[in-house]
């Protein structure tokens, strides 16, 4: 197991016409030892990029890489010990399980045939796939072949694990068993793992901590709750939760914002808006409170059930909100509700640059276990 320090990573492509792209801008991020960081951000943001680099599949333009106190940023992959998991699996078609499983270890390791075998074997059930060891990839399902895929990476023993959206090919119900899977599997094993995902509720799901990407630049790093709830910025409250936040500009005028379609608010404590001629308010559609008495008004237009909750989709003009509401509330389309928000959930930021002036909590972090190690406590 390692650290991985990254450095002020900046990673650029040539492009004949646009000259040079930057794909990676002074990213500083370290990975502790037998963590499960995820990469989280929209298609484009810089995040596989970033993994590469780390596995030494890209040139890095500057900046450095290292494993605990080893400089990795000049060496070839294969020289890193790491092991990465690919969206697409990368099995050998024209071989069987067992044979996908050993071949790295009889290419790279001085084991013998019988040691090769013993330690498919140890992996093999360890996954549950003991019994397809004879079988051709074109033989399994979408799920048996990235349990070969994880076997594989696996079998090597690496220092660190990377991941690059290896659930996204499977369907919702078999991502969300894998999920659970790969929890179990990496804290069993305690390997150091950066994981690539562009899906927040994935990313929520499964780190100790995540790190949100935008445009090759890192946003914010943070646990799960840490990030929802204190977000640095409008994109980061933006991108993560879902339903995504609501979100709108008003004007200030002293302690009172004034929205779109009537929206107002009386702050008690305007302490964040002082200096603001207008803002950016976001409300979580769990923080809408319909109300009978007086409040916001808002037209219903569509509820969803989902069972022990029901959202519901409302328009106050040309602004639409969602709200997360309780199971036994359906307005009718067309109806009138009345909602409240605890200034506490409130969210603002600033107009021009999208910075938080105020979040739901002051929190910076949140206690989570510590990292998992070998054999548990």
């Amino acid at each position: 197991m390692a650290t991985i320090q990254i450095d002020s990573l900046r990673k650029e492509f040539e492009n004949d016409e646009a000259g040079s792209i930057v794909a990676v801008e002074d990213v500083d991020l370290t990975v502790e030892d037998g963590e499960f960081l995820v990469l989280v951000g929209p298609s484009g943001c810089g995040k596989t990029t970033t993994l590469r680099c780390v596995a030494g599949l890209e040139d890095v333009t500057s900046g450095a890489i290292r494993f605990g106190d080893r400089d990795v940023t000049d060496l070839q992959a294969r020289e890193r010990e790491v092991a990465m998991v690919f969206q697409n699996y990368a099995l050998y078609p024209h071989m069987n399980v067992r044979k996908n499983l050993g071949f790295g270890l009889k290419l790279s390791s001085g084991l013998s045939s019988a040691g090769i075998r013993e330690r498919v074997d140890d992996v093999a059930e360890m996954l549950g796939i003991g019994d397809l060891l004879g079988k051709k990839p074109k033989e399994l399902s979408g799920g048996q072949q990235q349990r070969v895929a994880l076997g594989r990476a696996i079998i090597r023993e690496p220092a660190v694990f990377l991941m690059d959206e290896p659930l996204s090919n499977l369907d919702a119900k078999l991502r969300a068993e894998m999920r659970t899977e790969l929890q179990e599997l990496q804290h069993e094993l305690g390997v150091t793992t950066m994981y690539v995902t562009h899906d927040q509720t994935e990313a929520m799901a499964m780190g100790h901590r995540i790190a949100v990407m935008n445009d090759g630049t890192l946003q914010q790093v943070g646990t799960p709750e840490a990030v929802y709830r204190s977000p640095t910025n409008e994109f980061v409250a933006n991108f993560i939760g879902s339903p995504s936040i609501n979100l709108l500009t008003a004007d200030v005028d002293g302690g009172t914002l004034t929205g779109p379609a009537g929206f107002e608010y009386a702050l008690e404590d305007a302490t964040p808006v002082a200096g603001h001629d207008r803002v950016r308010v976001g409300i979580r559609p769990e923080d809408i409170r319909p109300v009978n008495a007086d409040g916001n008004e808002a037209e219903a237009s569509v509820v969803e059930p989902m069972g022990n909750e029901n959202f519901l989709y409302m328009g106050m003009g040309d602004l639409e909100l969602t709200a997360r509401i309780a199971n036994d509330l359906r307005p009718a389309p067309g109806e009138t509700v009345r909602f409240e928000v605890d200034e506490a959930a409130l969210y603002l930021f600033d107009v021009a640059t999208g910075e938080a002036l105020k979040t739901m909590t002051d929190e910076t972090d949140v206690a989570v276990g510590e990292y998992t190690t070998t054999g548990g406590e």
